[in-house]
């Protein structure tokens, strides 16, 4: 990632590569999928979310808005996507700024706005058994649950039939389908804004060989998520962790935001009663104690949700499928 120093000077010396192009039909898509779902979060005691911010940081948001809009910006200057970038940078304007020019200057390169349509991971079938990954229904707060078996990966056999390029383009295509289709509809579902998932991570079976042999895509992995779809996170759970990886992590998570660490839950081989405390039995799947009856490969292949119900699905349209079945 560019420094603060190669971003600004990016931002001065080469605005073509971070400035969204003025397209007023993307505007007016844009502000007909927000208005057809929630903008509002639910009540909460924590401020800085679009029902709970102060005074003096709805002077701060309108003042990043119209940063933005005389920098050039066009699209994605809502308030609730704003207020994510100035929650990750604890309302200060020139780094949210920062990161948000950024976050616009990889997109145009990496080709997001088009990935959805563009990308096509007919491998998916299979990678998916050597690493499974897949979203199943929402959480008690109405969050789409994302699950990763990372015990399982088998990246050697994986790097045959993929690249690590093409698994971090399906990842992106991923994020943009959540943010797209998922979330709009889980909002309608729930009734106000829904802006971030409930991830379980499954670690059983993992060895220190196969973690290592994946640290590498995941760092990539991590990076997207945090540089570019900040404040995404709403709940963490690791699972079958094995042991001493609890006490390992209380040596870092004293460099980690506090809010940030309160949404990450460290659970052995006996999770079932707390994973159900945040995820309905009729939503979790059997595998991991709940009673969804469910087959692995349901699981991999079908994205079952709210963005699947017709009466949640707004203009934005169904959920597309990386591939079709």
């Amino acid at each position: 990632m560019s420094t603060a120093a190669s971003v600004r000077s990016n931002v001065t010396n080469n605005t073509s590569l971070s400035v969204q192009p003025s397209n007023s039909a993307a505007v007016a898509r844009e502000k007909e999928i927000l208005d057809s779902y929630p903008q509002l979060t639910a009540p909460s005691t924590i401020t800085g979310f679009t029902s709970t911010l102060t005074d003096e940081q709805q002077k701060i948001l309108v003042d990043f808005r119209n940063q933005l809009k005389r920098a050039g910006f066009t699209l994605r200057l809502d308030d609730a996507s704003l207020l994510r970038f100035l929650r990750a940078r604890k309302f200060d304007v020139a780094k949210a700024k920062e990161m948000f020019v950024a976050c616009e200057k990889w997109r145009k390169e990496f080709g997001v706005d088009t990935i959805i349509k563009d990308f096509k991971y007919e491998e998916k079938p299979i990678v998916a058994k050597m690493y499974p990954t897949y979203y199943y229904k929402t959480d008690k707060d109405g969050r789409p649950c994302y699950y990763e078996e990372l015990g399982k990966v088998d990246l050697t056999k994986m790097m045959k039939i993929t690249t690590q390029d093409r698994m971090l383009r399906n990842l992106v295509w991923e994020y943009e389908a959540m943010v797209d289709y998922r979330l709009p509809a889980c909002s309608r579902r729930a009734g106000c804004l829904i802006e971030t998932s409930c991830t379980i991570l499954d670690l059983k079976g993992i060895s220190i060989s196969s973690a290592y042999n994946v640290i590498g895509y995941v760092k990539e992995a991590s990076k997207i998520g945090q540089d570019y779809y900040p404040e995404r996170m709403g709940k963490f759970y690791l699972l079958n962790a094995p042991f001493g990886f609890a006490t390992a992590f209380k040596l870092f998570k004293g460099f980690l935001d506090p809010v940030t660490v309160s949404k990450i839950h460290i659970l052995g081989y006996h999770y079932s009663k707390e994973l159900l405390k945040q995820i309905p039995a009729e939503n979790l799947p059997v595998k991991f104690g709940g009673k969804s009856q469910v087959t692995d490969d349901e699981l991999l292949l079908n994205d079952v949700g709210p963005w699947r119900d017709p009466q949640y699905i707004g203009p934005e349209g169904e959920a597309p499928k990386v591939f079709d079945i």
